[in-house]
């Protein structure tokens, strides 16, 4: 394990360090470099992006926390104040890093006949170029990642971005069930160890998870979506990197650098998902936050950007994130994936099955937490007991309600993905709120006006500073092309 990490960050130091850089750029790609390792550096730098930089927006996003009253680092996120730079360094981890690393992998893969190999990487490679169109919206891709070929690549619009996604699955799927090599990269593959059967399971659940994103769009499919649960052949274990030390710079990314660099003071608990918690007496509460300092055995949160109620009170005095040095990142969970197939199962199934899914998914959040008490709550006259309904809207809040909940602290990125798209829990104005049911509410800090939120983010100043072809936008208040409900 050790070795593993050593190598992990070596590769990781040497391909997340480009901040000069834009995403064609890639002098620092090993040459005649074991292709395993790679792949470790390239799992391992998304993992950075999505449980660092990623978990912090999304969580303050998906109201799974708020700015503490005695700091203020990431107050321009709470009042929806993000600017041209925020994300500059994310964007290079992803694109210079990550998705080089990825090519170097897929290139060597290939040169070997090695299809299981060719498979992960296309995988990692896809799920990566998901969340960061989802976040950005349209983004290069057609054009991208061909060095000095196009070194100003076009962006792509986004629905085009998921068609080329699925056909990129599809065709590496296809590579490998023509010719299945079993992959080389053994236990450097950190997330699924290689086993060839998993790595199939999680090309189908993502394909699902395309799929389902498409719902409100042109592009929505309902027969793609129902072959593949005619397949029925999803992840059964939880997508994760957990190649972390209780040491600095080896431990998970939020906790490295939201609790141990700068010292635990800036994410506490939101009322949005504490109070809601705590309400239907859900005991995964105590895996998300953690009780606060001064009262013993209390839960304690602030409404969405309301520090300054609070003014005299530090962060030890609210619950916080229950996030440790040891603390996965996780890509994909098997209660995301039963709430797909619950939400697709309402969507083109009349609803036939969706309870069985939704209570797996209700099931499988609490065992990823670690806690146990599913079943009193999902059981008849409990607080998340699904109610079938033949209005499809109505049967779907109760599904995404349960998995904004499995998200936090697990992929709070997700979690504002999916609340964009089908706007549960509802976001009210600020007093308006039924906690109890589920909701979010506009930041008593807003500077937007109105009941505006952010719906993505700013592209990065070091980008389009050297990329004509990137047009910043206009504001955060932009929607990406699948949020149309």
């Amino acid at each position: 394990m050790k070795n593993i990490l050593r190598l992990l960050f070596f590769f990781i130091l040497i391909t997340s360090c480009e901040d000069h850089l834009n995403i064609n750029d890639n002098p620092n790609t090993p040459v005649n470099v074991d292709k395993s390792f790679v792949l470790t550096a390239a799992q391992g730098s998304l993992a950075t992006g999505l449980g660092g930089q990623l978990a912090n927006l999304g969580g303050f996003l998906a109201q799974y926390h708020t700015q503490s009253p005695s700091a203020s680092q990431y107050l321009s996120i709470d009042t929806y104040n993000m600017n041209i730079d925020f994300s500059d360094r994310l964007w290079n981890e992803l694109w210079a890093g990550c998705l080089n690393d990825l090519n170097y992998v897929l290139t060597k893969s290939d040169e070997e006949g090695d299809t299981g190999s060719f498979l992960i990487a296309s995988l990692v490679r896809a799920y990566t170029l998901q969340v960061l169109t989802d976040l950005y919206g349209d983004i290069p891709y057609s054009e991208a990642l061909l060095g000095s070929e196009n070194i100003t690549p076009k962006v792509d619009f986004g629905g085009d971005i998921y068609t080329g996604l699925i056909s990129e699955i599809d065709a590496a799927l296809a590579k490998y069930n023509g010719n299945p090599v079993a992959s080389t990269v053994g236990t450097q593959d950190a997330i699924y160890s290689a086993n060839m059967s998993d790595w199939v399971k999680f090309a189908n659940t993502l394909k699902l998870k395309l799929y389902i994103r498409m719902s409100y769009t042109s592009q929505a499919n309902a027969s793609a979506v129902m072959a593949l649960m005619t397949e029925d052949n999803f992840i059964s274990s939880d997508a994760k990197f957990a190649l972390y030390e209780n040491a600095q710079n080896k431990a998970n990314p939020f906790y490295d650098v939201q609790i141990d660099r700068l010292g635990d003071v800036n994410n506490i608990a939101s009322n949005s998902l504490l109070t809601f918690l705590d309400n239907n007496i859900d005991p995964r509460i105590g895996a998300i936050y953690r009780l606060n300092d001064e009262t013993p055995g209390v839960y304690r949160g602030i409404d969405q950007g309301d520090r300054g109620s609070y003014a005299s009170e530090v962060a030890s005095n609210f619950s916080r994130p229950n996030i440790t040095a040891t603390t996965p990142v996780y890509f994909m969970t098997v209660a995301e994936s039963n709430f797909l197939q619950a939400e697709a199962l309402i969507r083109y199934s009349n609803g036939t099955g969706a309870k069985s899914k939704y209570d797996a998914g209700v099931i499988n959040s609490f065992a990823t937490y670690g806690v146990s008490g599913a079943q009193a709550l999902i059981g008849a006259g409990g607080a998340y007991e699904y109610v079938a309904d033949p209005d499809i809207e109505t049967a779907l809040r109760q599904v995404m309600i349960q998995k904004w909940v499995s998200l936090a602290n697990i992929n709070n990125i997700e979690g504002f993905f999916e609340s964009n798209r089908v706007q549960y829990p509802e976001t009210v104005t600020i007093g308006n709120e039924d906690y109890t049911m589920g909701n979010m509410v506009v930041s008593v800090s807003s500077v937007l006006t109105g009941d505006q939120t952010p719906n993505t983010i700013f592209y990065p100043d070091t980008e389009t500073s050297k990329n004509p072809s990137i047009n910043q936008k206009s504001s955060l208040t932009e929607k990406v092309w699948w949020d149309q409900k």
